[in-house]
């Protein structure tokens, strides 16, 4: 499973991240939504491949940051997982 997040504290482990710039083609989850390791969260496309950007970890979806047809740059924020928390 491949993660499209940085490792760097202060929470970015929940977050992932544009691995390249491009646009989204398809949004599966919303906001609140229960998702498993290798779950498919969005697809996004970047000159003219199709790159699937899948749950990382189990967790609820706490933010959806880019919707269907909006471009994004490297880097940029697509989706957010909720803070695990307990042991």
């Amino acid at each position: 499973v491949q993660r499209y997040g940085s490792h760097a504290a202060g929470g970015a482990e929940d977050i992932a991240e544009a691995p390249m710039p491009g646009v989204v083609i398809a949004v599966h989850v919303d906001q609140g939504q229960r998702v498993s390791p290798g779950d498919t969260l969005m697809v996004i496309e970047s000159m003219k491949l199709e790159t699937a950007i899948k749950a990382w970890r189990e967790g609820a979806v706490a933010a959806v940051h880019v919707g269907v047809g909006q471009a994004f740059q490297r880097g940029a924020p697509l989706l957010t997982l909720a803070p695990q928390t307990g042991p």
